[in-house]
């Protein structure tokens, strides 16, 4: 196994030293540093001597606003393949930007080459003039992307690919720091450094790009003259890594803590050694779209392009009766934070409390909601974590919360202080048809709960284990609705 190429297998240009406000770009003057990265320096800048812009087609009212974005990519003191790269970076900007102008894709007003005699660093660095925007995906995904904004978003993502797509482009380097949004919450795709122009059914692009947004043919894709192939599949992958970051806080589907060893899973999923997990919090429409988005091969994700996309998230918003369950499942997922690849089998499992015993689960209980003729059954608790499954001792990563409230999001607050294992015998009282939807590491979908007794002593009688904790399906009578009985 080895990495894709990419920045690393080459040396990174020094940054430019940050030019400080009031210094003088062109026709424009530098109000403040927005981002440096290895190859480039942004800047926010307005025009000088009551210059003003005028915008790319289709900003609309993003550039009624005199503030511009500098985007400052320097070629001084570079090896000449260095600098190659930079030439040919700047060059794609600027053609898919004169070619592709769009509402969801940002605007470029200019381009220039710099002439900076007090700057030596700087001398002959390219500038590209840029509309502006308040921020980027990135930020909204890690302060928490809210709730009613999340489909909005996707199908913007989707909108600009569907027209680079139909303009014959990849963008190459799809990834939340690459989606801006304007101050009206306008969605726009920037940085088209790695954009690919294709030739039939793909291109060729530089041998860079993110690790973590690289679909599993590109970590063995052959290094050619013109670079690596590109196809907008590609896009596509990157596209349903996006999905999972905006409903799970950031989180990938693929579990490492470095993008190496994320890497790394990704290409244990493609060869089918092991399943793509998905976040619980996603729900299930944007799960079952980021899945066809995450097919582990460019054939299977052949099928998914970005207009086919966006047609089905147009369908759903118009489609009665969706709003409701999305609600549910994405407030687990808010809940629950930033935790990467969390299951339900160690989501809860920083709480305190004290370990139930399959023996302690068999004593007799209060008489339960169900009446005096109510009858009892039991079920075998089942984790779906094999190592879990395996282990003989009982460690507090592999225990399971039992819920409060079957009708409230499985999250930390809604589970009481027992905890329970692989293997223990819960005595069970009745069962709730439509409790909360909980999808497992085996991405089987269940709204039943079973009502199951705390050992005596315990601060409450019973709690909720979620059906698809069990492999049993015990005749039990229905419980009251816990919404009745408050």
């Amino acid at each position: 196994m080895r990495p894709p190429h990419g920045p690393g297998d080459t040396t990174e240009c020094d940054r430019t030293d940050v030019l400080p406000p009031g210094y003088r770009v062109g026709r424009w003057v530098v109000t403040r540093l927005i981002g440096a990265g290895g190859w480039s320096t942004v800047y926010a800048a307005r025009p000088a001597d009551g210059h003003h812009p005028d915008g790319p087609p289709g900003a609309g009212a993003a550039t009624a606003s005199s503030d511009v974005a500098l985007k400052i990519m320097p070629t001084a003191g570079l090896a000449p393949r260095q600098a190659s790269r930079i030439v040919e970076s700047a060059r794609r900007e600027v053609e898919l930007g004169r070619r592709t102008g769009h509402p969801r894709l940002i605007g470029l007003l200019e381009s220039f080459v710099l002439a900076a005699p007090d700057r030596p660093s700087l001398e002959g660095a390219i500038v590209l003039v840029m509309e502006r925007a308040a921020g980027s995906l990135r930020e909204l995904v890690d302060a928490g992307v809210p709730e009613g904004e999340r489909g909005r978003l996707i199908a913007g993502i989707c909108e600009g690919l569907v027209h680079l797509h139909r303009s014959g482009w990849v963008h190459a380097d799809l990834k939340p720091e690459n989606v801006l949004l304007g101050e009206d919450g306008s969605v726009k795709l920037s940085d088209f450094g790695l954009a690919t122009e294709l030739t039939g059914t793909h291109g060729y692009a530089p041998p860079m790009g993110t690790l973590d947004y690289l679909p599993p043919e590109r970590w063995r894709a052959p290094l050619g003259e013109l670079g690596v192939r590109v196809r907008a599949t590609a896009d596509i992958w990157a596209l349903g890594i996006v999905v999972h970051e905006v409903f799970a806080s950031g989180a990938s589907p693929f579990a490492g803590a470095t993008p190496m060893a994320r890497g790394a899973a990704v290409q244990e999923y493609a060869a089918g050694r092991a399943p793509l997990r998905m976040d619980h919090g996603v729900p299930p429409f944007w799960r079952a779209l980021a899945v066809d988005c995450l097919a582990p091969t460019h054939a299977a994700r052949a099928p998914h392009t970005a207009e086919s996309l966006l047609a089905r998230i147009a369908a759903r918003q118009e489609t009665p009766g969706t709003t409701t369950r999305t609600r549910r499942g994405a407030g687990a997922g808010r809940r629950r934070g930033r935790a990467r690849g969390a299951v339900l089998a160690t989501a809860l499992c920083g709480i305190a409390g004290a370990a139930l015993s399959s023996d302690a689960v068999r004593v007799s209980s209060p008489t339960p909601p169900g009446g005096a003729g109510a009858t009892a059954g039991t079920v075998r608790v089942f984790n779906a974590e094999q190592g879990c499954r395996e282990r003989a001792d009982r460690e507090r990563q592999c225990s399971l919360g039992l819920a409060i409230d079957p009708t409230r999001p499985y999250t930390a607050d809604n589970v009481v202080a027992t905890r329970v294992w692989h293997g223990d015998v819960l005595v069970a009282d009745c069962q709730l048809a439509e409790g909360q939807p909980i999808i497992d590491e085996e991405d089987r979908w269940s709204t039943r709960w079973f009502r199951v007794r705390l050992p005596s002593g315990s601060a409450r009688p019973g709690a909720w284990l979620p059906a698809v904790r069990t492999k049993d399906r015990p005749s039990l009578p229905e419980c009251p609705h816990p919404a009745a009985v408050r």
